[in-house]
């Protein structure tokens, strides 16, 4: 994964600043939220709470308000602070940190939950470094995958341990019929693959490219559909199929690591040769 400096955050923070980043299954397991240590945290006291979205001038959570927390807030002046925690691969602890935040607002989370409030907070100052780095890239994968969605990128010996994924090892179904497969190229919007079978069966049904991680050891499943087919000379088995992804369920984790590839590809400046040195 490329380096985040610190001229990056500061971009991220002004490109970024207002946008609300919403934590549902997908964000949660691509960040690595780690929702048993969040918390609020007020004048000595804690309380649970669902981290619900996040910007990087506020938050939203749901939280109870049953026994002394209204009161205790009150007493503060509405001052809070909210824990984040996120978990760091192999590494034994999780990354965790405090917001400053003040309470801006409730609102009921349901009417069999009375005492369950959706918890509107305002930072009060800039949030840790972390919290823009992590956000930063959720949202710059989000956006690139619409800008750069077609840069294609061709699976080598020296690309694919870069993404982390075991391109020979790919499956891919087809009509619902699982088959192994082998991955030329990806980017955002999709993916050819070469696969044994009848060409002009396979065009036009939808498919399922199940791509496998090497770190960490899973398996990322991209929904979409089989759009065209080009033959492969000197076999009449085999085909390489374009899939195109379904861009409403292409997974973040996805998204991330197509966007960190293509930001570590950035054409370097040359180096001036002798002649140009001499002058």
């Amino acid at each position: 994964m490329p380096v985040t400096t610190s001229q990056q955050i500061a971009h991220y923070y002004e490109q970024f600043q207002n946008v609300e980043v919403t934590f549902n299954k997908e964000v949660i397991k691509a960040t690595l939220l780690n929702p048993k240590g969040v918390f609020l945290k007020c004048l000595g006291y804690q309380w649970p709470c669902i981290l619900y979205s996040t910007s990087f001038t506020g938050a939203k959570v749901v939280v109870s308000t049953r026994g002394s927390f209204n009161e205790v807030v009150r007493k503060a002046n509405n001052l809070v602070s909210l824990r984040f925690s996120f978990l760091q691969g192999e590494k034994a602890d999780p990354l965790s940190f405090f917001v400053s935040a003040r309470v801006a607002g409730y609102s009921p989370y349901g009417k069999n939950r009375p005492d369950v409030f959706f918890v509107t907070l305002n930072y009060t100052q800039r949030p840790p470094d972390d919290l823009i780095e992590i956000v930063g890239q959720l949202l710059e994968a989000n956006s690139n995958a619409k800008r750069r969605r077609e840069e294609r990128i061709v699976l080598t010996a020296d690309s694919a341990p870069k993404l982390g994924i075991r391109a020979k090892e790919a499956q891919i179904e087809i009509g619902g019929v699982p088959r192994r497969c082998i991955i030329r190229d990806l980017s955002f919007s999709g993916a050819k693959v070469i696969v044994l079978g009848i060409a002009k069966m396979l065009v036009d049904k939808e498919a399922v490219l199940h791509l496998q991680l090497v770190e960490p050891q899973e398996t990322i499943r991209i929904a979409g559909k089989v759009v065209r087919f080009e033959p492969v000379e000197g076999r009449s088995d085999i085909s390489a199929f374009a899939m195109q992804f379904n861009d409403d369920t292409l997974p973040m984790k996805y998204k991330l690591r197509i966007n960190n590839y293509l930001k570590s590809q950035k054409k370097k400046p040359k180096p001036e040769g002798k002649h140009a040195a001499s002058q």
